[in-house]
Formats: C-alpha cells, sequence, structure tokens
C-alpha cells in the first residue's frame, strides 16, 4: 500500500484545526545547538529562546550529514542517502531527473495535497534551487515540480552564488583572499539574510485571504562563513565572556579528524591560526555569536509577522539547523566530522493543539522524521519509502526515551544511541571503529572500541539494519 493515514493525523486535521495549517519551515545554515534557551548564557537568541519555550525543542536531533547539499537531502526527500551522490553538496540535483518518481519530495507531496509551496533563500543546497555556474539557471532546477515559488533576492550580489558568500555592499567572496569575518555598520539589509526575511514577508503577506494553506519555507544563510552581519550584532559581544573551548585538542588515533579545508582554504587568514592563536580563535567565536544573532533577528520577524497576521494558530512552525560547526573542538573550525560537534543541531516544532510547550525532549531524533512529523499533523498521508518516523507522539509526550539517528560522510557512517556513538570507517574490506560512551565522555575522546566488542557488533549491525 503507497500510503497510510493515522489516527492521530485525523484527530489533528479535524478536531484541532478546521482545515489544514500552515507551515512556516525555518532552515538556519551552520547553527551549533547553542541558544541562550539550550544552555549557552553567552549567545543572544530572544526569538529562538521563544520559540523554544512555547515549541518542543528536540534536545538531541541529529543531522544525516555534516555538510549542506545531503542534510538537506535528508530532511527535504526524507531518506537516507542510498549512494556516495546523495552524500555530496549536489545531492538533490544527482536526483533532479526522478523528481516525478514517488515518493516524493516534502514540498511536491504538499503541492499535491493542496498546498502552496513557497521557497525562499537557502533552503535546497543553492539558494534559489538553481543550477548553472551562478546558480540562477532556471533550466536546471535542483527539485523540479517542488515549489511553486522558489526565489533568491540578490540585491547588489546579483546572483545566487556571490550572495551566498557575501560581504557587505555586493561584494563577493573571493577565495584565499578575502577575510572569514565581517561587521560594516548598518542595519539587516547591509546583508543577505535582510533581502531572504523581506521576501518571506511579502510571500506571507501574499496567502493571507487565501483559502489555501501554505506551505512557507525560508533558508537563512547565517551564521555560515563568512562570519558577517552588521556592526550592532558584534557589539552585543563585547566584553561579554565566552566559555572555554572542550577538549580543543586534535585527536590522536583513528578519527574522522580534518584540516578544516573550508575555512582555512577560502578565507585569508592574514597568517593567523585559531588553533594557535588564542585571541583570534575568540575573536572568530565572536564573530560567529553575532551571526547568531542576526540571524535570531531574521527568525523574530517571521514569528511576529506571523502574530500581525493572526496565523500564528493556524501555524505549525519548524526551526531546524542544517548541521553544527566546530569552533575549535577536537582542533577543528568547521563542520564535515562525524564527532558530535558536526552533527547535533537544534530543532524545534511549534504546533497548534501541542501538549506542555516550552518542555524540552532528550530522545534521540534525526532529520529524516521531519516529514513524516509534518505529514501527520497536517492530516495528510504518508508516503511509504521514507527513512523516518513521524514525532507527533513525542510531541505530545516530552518524556519520551530512547531513540537512534545515522549519519555518514563520504565512506564512513555513525550511529548515535542515548548511550553510545559507534563510527564505522570504509565500506569494503577490513572495517575499522570508533566508540564513544557519552554517559562518561560527551566529549568523544577516548575510543573505546577495542575494549567493548559486543557494543561495537552490536550498533554495527543496527547500522546495516537502517541502510539496508
Amino acid at each position: 500500500m503507497f500510503l497510510r493515514i493515522t489516527l492521530v493525523s485525523i484527530l489533528f486535521a479535524f478536531t484541532v484545526l478546521a482545515k489544514k495549517p500552515n507551515i512556516l519551515l525555518i532552515c538556519v545554515d551552520d547553527l551549533r545547538p547553542e541558544l541562550n534557551s539550550l544552555g549557552a548564557k553567552h549567545i543572544h537568541s530572544p526569538a529562538m529562546d521563544s520559540l523554544v519555550e512555547s515549541g518542543r525543542a528536540f534536545t538531541r536531533h541529529y543531522v544525516q550529514a555534516p555538510t549542506c547539499g545531503s542534510s538537506r537531502y535528508a530532511l527535504l526527500m526524507g531518506k537516507y542517502a542510498s549512494r556516495p551522490a546523495l552524500r555530496s553538496n549536489g545531492a538533490l540535483f544527482s536526483v533532479a531527473e526522478k523528481s516525478g518518481e514517488r515518493p516524493f519530495s516534502l514540498p511536491r507531496h504538499f503541492r499535491e495535497n493542496g498546498y502552496r509551496t513557497i521557497s525562499v533563500g537557502k533552503v535546497s543546497h543553492h539558494p534559489g534551487g538553481m543550477g548553472g555556474e551562478e546558480w540562477n539557471d532556471s533550466a536546471k532546477p535542483e527539485m523540479p515540480g517542488a515549489w511553486n515559488v522558489n526565489v533568491m533576492p540578490t540585491g547588489r550580489w546579483e546572483t545566487p552564488r556571490k550572495a551566498m558568500h557575501g560581504y557587505a555592499e555586493g561584494k563577493p567572496r573571493i577565495s584565499g583572499k578575502t577575510p572569514p569575518n565581517e561587521h560594516i555598520a548598518g542595519d539587516d539589509m547591509t546583508y543577505t539574510d535582510g533581502l531572504i526575511t523581506r521576501e518571506a514577508l511579502k510571500q506571507m503577506d501574499g496567502m493571507t485571504g487565501k483559502n489555501q494553506p501554505f506551505f512557507l519555507a525560508v533558508g537563512i544563510m547565517k551564521p555560515h562563513l563568512p562570519f558577517a552581519c552588521p556592526k550592532s550584532y558584534r557589539d552585543i559581544y563585547d566584553g561579554v565572556e565566552l566559555p572555554m573551548i572542550p577538549h580543543p585538542n586534535k585527536p590522536s588515533g583513528l578519527s574522522t579528524w580534518h584540516g578544516s579545508r573550508e575555512f582555512f582554504g577560502n578565507y585569508n587568514q592574514d597568517g593567523k591560526d585559531p588553533r594557535k592563536d588564542f585571541k583570534y580563535a575568540d575573536e572568530m567565536r565572536r564573530s560567529y555569536a553575532a551571526c547568531v544573532s542576526y540571524a535570531d533577528a531574521q527568525v523574530g520577524k517571521l514569528l511576529a509577522h506571523l502574530d500581525e497576521l493572526n496565523l500564528t494558530d493556524d501555524t505549525i512552525v519548524v526551526l531546524w539547523g542544517d548541521h553544527g560547526w566546530h569552533l575549535g573542538e577536537h582542533s577543528i573550525w568547521g563542520k564535515h566530522s562525524l564527532f558530535e560537534e558536526s552533527l547535533l543541531a537544534p530543532m524545534v516544532i511549534r504546533a497548534p493543539g501541542m501538549n506542555e510547550g516550552g518542555v524540552r525532549t532528550e530522545k534521540v531524533v534525526e532529520t529524516v522524521d521531519i516529514y513524516p512529523t509534518l505529514c501527520e499533523l497536517s492530516g495528510i498521508s504518508i508516503p511509504e519509502g521514507l527513512s523516518g518516523e513521524s514525532l507527533v507522539g513525542d510531541l505530545n509526550n516530552p518524556n519520551s526515551k530512547g531513540g537512534t539517528a545515522i549519519s555518514y560522510f563520504g565512506h564512513n557512517e555513525t550511529i548515535r544511541t542515548s548511550e553510545y556513538r559507534l563510527i564505522r570507517h570504509g565500506q569494503k574490506g577490513e572495517l575499522r571503529f570508533e566508540l564513544y560512551d557519552h554517559s562518561k565522555d560527551g566529549g568523544e575522546t577516548v575510543n573505546l572500541a577495542e575494549e567493548m566488542p559486543e557494543v561495537v557488533k552490536e550498533l554495527n549491525r543496527m547500522i546495516e539494519q537502517k541502510l539496508k
């Protein structure tokens, strides 16, 4: 049977709301799970904090991949990567010609079920969802048939590619020559996320008074590199005491450590290295935090506009980070590892009629769970063939436990349970393993694979089962 409908979805559709709910999906690029409301008291994040306090924060949400394209493939297709091409930034482009095959992508499934689907900013890997040299070739859509509207406002940056890594005044990144951070005096429109938010508000306005629910996905690009945002957000962190960088040393044994090429290769560090220079590391961390606050301000505008349009009570809101980012942990500055810092990311869901808003849940969940969850909350069918499970039960019972999450990068794969992380290296020949016991070693610094072979065997079996 191709489709299934659950009793809970029917109840949401007919007893909570008289019509299908709207959906606001907010994707934030490179956002660590460090908000003020989640314990990072040095971070100024009032808008996202308000969502945490009114919704359900999943404090153990893990992404499928520590790279943008593949992580967004998991979100938008609801499936694990079944082949190497799906573990890269070109994942969605690699399946574009198969867009008409079931199960459809998340936005296309909602479009087929009567929603107007709108994407603004960086929702798929390319902001605006097009290919070509400047990411603006309409003949090369990243997700054919998915969106009624797919737009990336570029302003002075002219093209989505230039806007993605843009500086103030329309300046693009020049690989290896431009700096990793910038803070120019000006308002939110000084940088690209201001343009994205303005367009999203416009699209929201366009749906008012229409007898059609909307699925509006907004992709905010900060705090992705370069750490560039208006100076007013950087000023917030003057004099703020930052916590020490935990486990800052490079691992000595088997690991997915890397040389932080995205950070060091694409930007001019002016001879400085945050792995050796404490003052430089401190400045990069403050610049990252400033970009989090800039992104938070955009989230605040989106949530406030829902209120202004009297849509809050009719709208499911999802805040999702596409992966984490190392700020010196394990001597890494970037993502692309299979350590906790790369894979743990914020996820908050607020749904009309939800019980116990503001209570966090520690159940292990993963990005592929979002697709079936939104289907069930909206009272529409859940396609067969998805990799995740609906979290509606966890929205109503935040005390649920357990869960597992699968992630991968290249040929390496990992499983996270409430107690352990197993990382396996290689897919052919002799496998090698890292095993970390999170009840004793939250920093993943002591590999117990040789001491606990039975645990390795069982967790490896679980990886095989979930990825088959």
